[in-house]
């Protein structure tokens, strides 16, 4: 069964997530019984179950009847996405596999992991992004990282001659960026991927700037030749753009 992504996970209130817990653990539940072990009452049990199930996070069944009264019982359990959406912390096996990643000796192999991981990020998001120019695209990508509540903006007329320029102003992961630059060339062939267009990480919160800036459309120099024998240069998308050496930390 295949995780969801971020865009398919909806967002909840914390009030609901003791309520999941519940319906994760004890399975179909009534709203009785979830009012009196909440807390609340039966009207705010109703309100929480009614916003789950139209996130998909939640479903109904009918039961029979319910006591002194002629309408049928209900018992309210997790949906298949319900029951994945506890299950979305991945920081932890993300560092354990991008420490593998940078384990990886042979130059060559390691551009090519990373070139995969960035064509594998385009391709969540590839369907969404459809604008006609590469700064329409941007802004595509811009929207989609405001899913992800990610800070960010596209200025159509950067410094770099006029160019469109994606400003993000956290990073997407933190935790593999502060380990390793390799993430930020895999970040940056995903950007080439999905705008079409060459991609230059033009500034980086971490060379000390206050944000990152992806300029699109800027011819990208080929690295040379002991660039690419060096496997402290992160990879980058070696069949459709030249390649741009990034320094990265020593593995």
């Amino acid at each position: 069964m295949s995780t969801p992504s971020p865009a398919e996970v909806p967002s909840t209130r914390s009030s609901d997530a003791a309520l999941l817990d519940m319906l994760r653990v004890e399975g179909g539940l009534g709203i009785g019984h979830l009012a009196k072990a909440l807390g609340v009452t039966a009207t705010a049990v109703r309100q929480r179950l009614e916003r789950l199930m139209k996130a998909g996070l939640v479903e109904r069944s009918a039961h029979g009847r319910s006591a002194g009264r002629g309408r049928p019982a209900h018992t309210y359990s997790l949906t298949d996405k319900g029951r994945r959406s506890g299950g979305d912390n991945f920081r932890d096996l993300a560092l354990v596999l991008w420490r593998e990643v940078r384990a990886v000796r042979e130059a060559e192999v390691r551009r090519g992991l990373l070139a995969r991981i960035g064509t594998a990020l385009a391709h969540g998001y590839r369907d969404r992004v459809a604008g006609p120019t590469p700064e329409a695209r941007l802004r595509d990508v811009a929207g989609l990282f405001g899913e992800r509540r990610l800070s960010c903006a596209v200025d159509a007329d950067g410094p770099a001659e006029g160019l469109p320029v994606l400003t993000t102003y956290a990073c997407p992961y933190p935790d593999l960026a502060e380990e390793d630059r390799g993430i930020c060339a895999a970040e940056r062939v995903m950007l080439e991927e999905l705008v079409g267009v060459p991609v230059k990480l033009s500034e980086c919160r971490l060379d000390g700037g206050s944000c990152c800036r992806f300029t699109a459309g800027e011819p990208v120099p080929a690295a040379p030749a002991t660039a690419l024998e060096n496997p402290g240069v992160a990879a980058s998308n070696a069949v459709r753009f030249p390649l741009q050496p990034i320094q990265e930390s020593a593995p």
